[in-house]
């Protein structure tokens, strides 16, 4: 039962953490464009391939499927969701499983305006956001909304380009700098970064993991505590359910005055998993017994508070024969 992560990148830890699951049952493959990607160097077996924007990305991983029959395959990047799912057809006809929603729901995920027009039609709190500059400015001069702000692409991650913007000419300059930007109310409170699974088999959510964000950089979790919440347990559930994911998503989300608002969402492993699957919250385990047909049972808050991760650097040194091409 070989297991395929695509664009696996610095995702190191992870790749670890799927090796111990699988150990008994089948190999972790792995793929990214880059071959200094350090992850590549801890799978049983890694592929060199091309972009995903590349035409023939599809059939690399079609043809790296049979090689290495390859059961189910799962992607670390937001990107590549909407891709895997517009394909869903072809990897079936092979027999091989995509662990991702459907494209309905990762193409509402990876567009912040959309997200954010599902999170008000549902009666979430969330960020007042505008992609028009003018009705921006409409809003503050009738002060609807405050400065500083938050600008980001409206499809992006990974906090490229997104910035706190202090002041309108500022404003102004940067919304016209780039294409497909939008502006966001700035939420100044506690974030929180939550980690669910939703069943494959049953279709019910069996695990929600809460960790208190301590540090960020480069848009992942650096440092965090776990903690448990029953209001932002109950809230996640209700999200979730109303969403309509599958497998692992990654919540961000903010306190302020005493309510939570839902901010960014992917329907992936989010960095800061590591902490989730460290207290218990076994997601690699939870697809292992899903690609075997059988149903988790549900495992919602039953973690440890007041544990804490703290991610540090490390190095590879490789040889340019010992590169994978």
């Amino acid at each position: 039962m070989n297991l395929l992560i695509t664009s696996v990148g610095r995702r190191t830890k992870l790749v670890e953490y799927f090796k111990n699951e699988f150990k008994e049952y089948g190999q972790i493959i792995v793929t990214d464009c880059d071959n200094t990607a350090s992850a590549m160097y801890f799978a049983d077996k890694s592929y060199i391939v091309p972009m995903i924007t590349d035409v023939n990305y599809i059939d690399k991983l079609i043809e790296i499927c049979k090689k290495e029959d390859i059961e189910a395959i799962i992607t670390l990047i937001d990107p590549e969701l909407s891709l895997l799912a517009d394909n869903i057809d072809k990897f079936q006809k092979i027999g091989v499983k995509l662990i991702v929603s459907n494209k309905e729901v990762t193409e509402l995920c990876f567009d912040k305006y959309l997200m954010y027009k599902f999170l008000e039609k549902n009666g979430f709190n969330c960020a007042k956001t505008y992609i028009d500059l003018e009705e921006f400015i409409v809003d503050f001069n009738l002060k609807n909304i405050e400065l500083p702000v938050f600008l980001k692409p409206r499809k992006g991650s990974a906090s490229i380009n997104a910035n706190k913007i202090n002041d309108i000419e500022t404003l102004k300059a940067v919304f016209n700098c780039y294409p497909d930007m939008l502006i966001q109310e700035f939420l100044d409170g506690q974030e929180y970064g939550v980690d669910v699974y939703t069943d494959m088999v049953s279709q019910g959510i069996v695990s929600i993991f809460i960790k208190e964000k301590i540090k960020m950089r480069a848009g992942e979790t650096d440092k965090a505590i776990s903690i448990k919440d029953q209001r932002l347990i109950e809230l996640i559930n209700d999200f979730v359910n109303k969403l309509g994911t599958v497998g692992p998503i990654d919540i961000d989300v903010f306190k302020l005055k005493g309510e939570y608002y839902i901010s960014e969402v992917n329907p992936r492993f989010g960095g800061g998993y590591l902490l989730a699957y460290e207290c218990g919250n076994n997601f690699p385990k939870f697809i292992l017994n899903n690609l075997k047909e059988q149903a988790n049972t549900q495992e919602i808050g039953n973690y440890e508070e007041g544990i804490y991760m703290f991610k540090y650097e490390n190095v590879i040194v490789k040889k340019d024969c010992d590169l994978i091409y």
